[in-house]
């Protein structure tokens, strides 16, 4: 049950945070990025372990792994994009939340490039000449 741990921080946190905010605005704002951090140095383990069975799969199944590897980078800079535009924007700096999802989502088709390559090019060899 480590998402009531999880939640159990966040609003505690919350609380703390919301009666420092009057005081001393910055310190709140720490306390919420620190925070932020905990939660996602909490979740490494998780993750890493979801990425060892993913791999493990790959090999399996014979994929490619620069495919698989591929996928898990993109999903990689999907969280970390979304992670650090929701910390500007506790901050309240939402035009730099914003350019941060944007660059992301360009990071993310640049990586993609190589996947949507090879099924284009799968799909004109099963098309008909």
């Amino acid at each position: 049950m480590e998402i009531i741990q999880i939640v159990g921080l966040g609003l505690i946190v919350t609380i703390l945070s919301l009666i420092i905010k009057e005081q001393k605005p910055m310190f709140a704002f720490l306390l919420a990025a620190f925070t932020g951090v905990v939660i996602f140095l909490f979740l490494i383990g998780k993750i890493s372990s979801v990425i060892r069975v993913l791999e493990d799969l790959g090999e399996k199944s014979n994929i490619n792994m620069v495919f698989l590897k591929t996928i898990l980078k993109i999903i990689g800079v999907a969280y970390i994009a979304e992670f650090g535009a929701q910390i500007v924007r506790d901050a309240g700096q939402e035009s730099i939340a914003s350019k941060i999802e944007l660059s992301g989502k360009v990071l993310i088709m640049v990586m993609a490039i190589p996947i949507i390559t090879v099924i284009i090019e799968t799909v004109i060899k099963l098309l008909p000449a």
